[in-house]
C-alpha cells in the first residue's frame, strides 16, 4: 500500500502549483471565459446542423423488435425524429456471449432515460445483429431496460456507415417519408447519451426559443418541456 501511494505521488511530481484563493479565482475566471466561448461555438455548430440538407431514405429497411418485424418508420414510434445508435452486441465482439463490445457497453451505460428526448418528439433506438432473446438477456444483465433495442436484418448498417464501427445517425420524417439528417461517430460518440447532445445533433435541435433555427421551426421556452420520466402524460409528440 505504501508503495502504491509513493508511486501516485511520483506520478504527480509535475502537478500545478498551490496558490492563494485570489490567484485560484483569477485562473478559474480565465479558463471559464474560454469554456463559455467553446459553448457558444457548440451552439453555433448545432445551428448549422439544423440547416444541413436532408437525404431521403429510399430503401425499405427491416428490424426485429420484441413484438416482431418492424420498419425504420416503426422505430420512430409515432414521433417526428429518430436517433439510431449501432451497438456491437454480437458474436465476435467483446467477450461474447458474456459481454458485447466494451465501448458500446460504456455508451449504453451513460444513456439517460429516453423520456426526455421523447418530450421533444424524438425517439431513440439501439440496433445490433443478434436475436431479441440475446438483446433481452443483455438488457437485463446490464440494466439497459430503458433503452429500446432492435435487431438488424439487412444492409442498414452498411448503408449508414456503421457496419464496421459504432455510430449515431439522426433521422426525421414527413408523414411516411424518412430522411437522414446527421451522423456522428468516432470520438464524437463519446459525448452521446445525455438528452442535450442527442437533441443538438437532430434537425430540430432542443426546440427552445433561444436557439438559432430556421423560421417556423418548433420552439418553446426553456425548461417548460422537462419531464419526470415516470410520467406517461408528458410525451406530447407521439401519435
Amino acid at each position: 500500500m505504501e508503495h502504491d501511494t509513493l508511486s501516485r505521488d511520483e506520478a504527480l511530481k509535475n502537478r500545478p502549483p498551490t496558490v492563494s484563493a485570489e490567484e485560484w479565482e483569477a485562473a478559474y475566471q480565465r479558463l471559464r471565459a474560454k469554456e463559455k466561448a467553446v459553448m457558444r461555438e457548440r451552439d453555433a455548430l448545432a445551428a448549422e446542423r439544423r440547416r444541413m440538407p436532408w437525404l431521403a431514405v429510399e430503401k425499405d429497411y427491416a428490424f426485429i423488435g420484441p413484438d416482431g418485424k418492424m420498419s425504420l418508420l416503426d422505430l420512430f414510434d409515432g414521433r417526428r425524429q429518430l436517433i439510431v445508435y449501432r451497438a456491437f452486441m454480437e458474436p465476435g465482439t467483446g467477450k461474447w456471449p458474456e459481454h458485447g463490445c466494451i465501448g458500446c457497453s460504456l455508451i449504453a451505460d451513460q444513456v439517460a432515460h429516453p423520456a426526455h428526448i421523447n418530450a421533444r418528439d424524438t425517439s431513440l433506438a439501439f440496433v445490433s445483429r443478434v436475436a431479441q432473446a440475446d438483446l433481452g438477456r443483455m438488457k437485463a444483465q446490464m440494466g439497459w431496460e430503458h433503452i429500446p433495442w432492435y435487431t438488424l436484418t439487412d444492409d442498414f448498417d452498411a448503408d449508414f456507415g456503421v457496419d464496421e464501427w459504432h455510430g449515431t445517425n439522426a433521422f426525421i420524417r414527413e408523414g411516411d417519408k424518412v430522411f437522414r439528417t446527421y451522423f456522428i461517430n468516432g470520438r464524437g460518440d463519446e459525448q452521446m447519451g445525455n438528452p442535450w447532445n442527442y437533441l443538438d445533433m437532430t434537425a430540430l435541435g432542443r426546440q427552445e426559443e433561444w436557439e438559432d433555427s430556421p423560421e417556423g421551426y418548433p420552439q418553446t421556452p426553456p425548461y417548460g418541456w422537462w419531464v419526470w420520466h415516470d410520467d406517461l402524460d408528458t410525451d406530447p409528440g407521439r401519435e
